[in-house]
């Protein structure tokens, strides 16, 4: 069993890097692979905004977000990368802040980290 961190990287426009993430994590779990983290950095903090949403027949990200945190998958976020957005932080649903160099830690760490963007 291998420990593994992910980040994803892109746009919330982009909904085929989330959607691979979330089936390769889907994946390392079936196999009883550890996810240590999910770490949204760039444009990607965007997906912790309370304040998106889309039309109900478009892919639904929240509800993504929602399931990995249930299956017990830390989802952090970076806090630079979300006030450089305008994001609330005190507001981020099943996001934790974290800073690059909690991030850092947590790859080291790791066995693999793995990025999606």
């Amino acid at each position: 069993m291998s420990q593994y961190v992910l980040s994803l990287h892109s746009n919330v426009s982009d909904h085929d890097a989330l959607q691979q993430l979330v089936r390769f994590a889907n994946a390392l779990q079936a196999q009883d692979h550890q996810i240590k983290c999910i770490f949204l950095y760039q444009q990607a903090v965007l997906f912790a905004s309370q304040h998106f949403s889309l039309a109900s027949d478009e892919l639904q990200p929240a509800q993504l977000w929602q399931s990995l945190h249930d299956a017990g998958i830390a989802l952090k976020l970076c806090v630079t990368a979300a006030e450089k957005y305008g994001l609330d932080t005190s507001h981020c649903g099943p996001f934790e802040v974290a800073g690059l160099a909690e991030f850092a830690m947590l790859a080291t760490k790791a066995d693999k980290w793995v990025q999606f963007k």
